[in-house]
């Protein structure tokens, strides 16, 4: 089958479609919205339920009523902003199906704090009481990219390949570490323009692919574990819809140490062991899957908004 993602979009996504559909929806009156809600939440197959309200608990961690931020505003009120508009693209998709008096605070960007009260954000700390990150599918069209790899694992080179400005401090602390190792393909690019910049198609002729935090997640992990490539990261320390926290090391990535200290070590294991690597892939794989369900992630979205509502006040 030919791969027209790949071809056509660079293996990313098809932003025009994006802002298209999302016109398009715009036109819909809020009432119709607002009347499909109950049908779409009672439709849900029963035996997906469990695994739904499990995935819904997991961002809405809410337990008691909690008040709102100051700077809530209500549904009716929410606008368009000047910049970032793909954080109310995203969230007016699901926050059409409520009554507009409902009053929510949305954090835009990267948000790597827990909120002194609840709010809707896209990123949050994996450890510690985060229950007022409440997290949706913000910046969807940028963070969730899957694609279909036409290349075997065997057949990929056998190196850890890497594309980034390498400027945050512990990104910088990898690029000194090992920008000259054998065993990695580390380069400072992040524009076409850049002499070593690397396509998604280009880092797919490696085995291992480098899914190193930025200001909050790794943006390149979903469609790494998508790819028939493997991640190779530390233990993530935050979480998007993804549900990073949840990612089991060496199942779903091969996990590096904090210091970064075990990396030849790793990437040597995995390389002469590809039994153990192909698990690791087909680990990944089955991850991704559950998030492909378009229908049920737009049910559990609604849900963790309702949630939202009925525990904030």
């Amino acid at each position: 089958m030919i791969n027209f993602k790949r071809i056509l979009l660079k293996n990313k996504n098809n932003k025009l479609y994006y802002y298209v559909k999302t016109f398009l929806k715009s036109l819909v009156p809020n009432a119709y919205y607002r009347s499909q809600r109950n049908s779409l939440l009672q439709n849900l197959p029963l035996s997906e339920r469990e695994y739904v309200q499990s995935r819904v608990d997991y961002y809405n961690k809410l337990v008691d009523s909690q008040p709102l931020s100051p700077s809530a505003f209500a549904i009716k009120d929410y606008h368009i902003p000047d910049k970032i508009r793909v954080y109310y693209f995203d969230s007016i998709e699901y926050l059409r199906y409520f009554d507009g008096q409902h009053r929510l605070e949305l954090i835009p960007g990267d948000v790597t704090h827990v909120p002194a009260y609840p709010a809707i954000v896209k990123s949050r700390p994996v450890d510690g009481n985060n229950s007022n990150s409440v997290l949706l599918n913000l910046d969807k069209a940028r963070h969730f990219n899957f694609i279909k790899d036409d290349i075997s694992f065997e057949q990929k080179k056998d190196q850890l390949v890497g594309r980034s400005g390498f400027q945050q401090a512990h990104r910088a602390r990898f690029y000194a570490m090992y920008a000259d190792h054998h065993l990695c393909n580390l380069k400072k690019a992040t524009r076409k323009s850049d002499p070593d910049y690397l396509s998604i198609a280009g880092h797919l002729d490696y085995k291992f692919i480098l899914a190193l935090e930025g200001n909050d997640v790794a943006t390149n992990l979903k469609w790494i574990m998508s790819s028939n490539s493997i991640a190779v990261m530390p233990k993530p320390t935050y979480e998007t819809w993804y549900m990073e926290g949840t990612l089991v090391p060496d199942h779903h990535y091969i996990c590096i140490k904090d210091d970064y200290s075990d990396l030849e070590e790793k990437l040597n294991y995995y390389s002469q062991n590809t039994n153990k690597a192909l698990e690791i892939i087909g680990n990944a794989h089955a991850y991704v899957n559950q998030f492909k369900n378009s229908k049920r992630e737009d049910v559990i979205s609604l849900m963790v908004l309702d949630k939202y509502f009925r525990f904030t006040h």
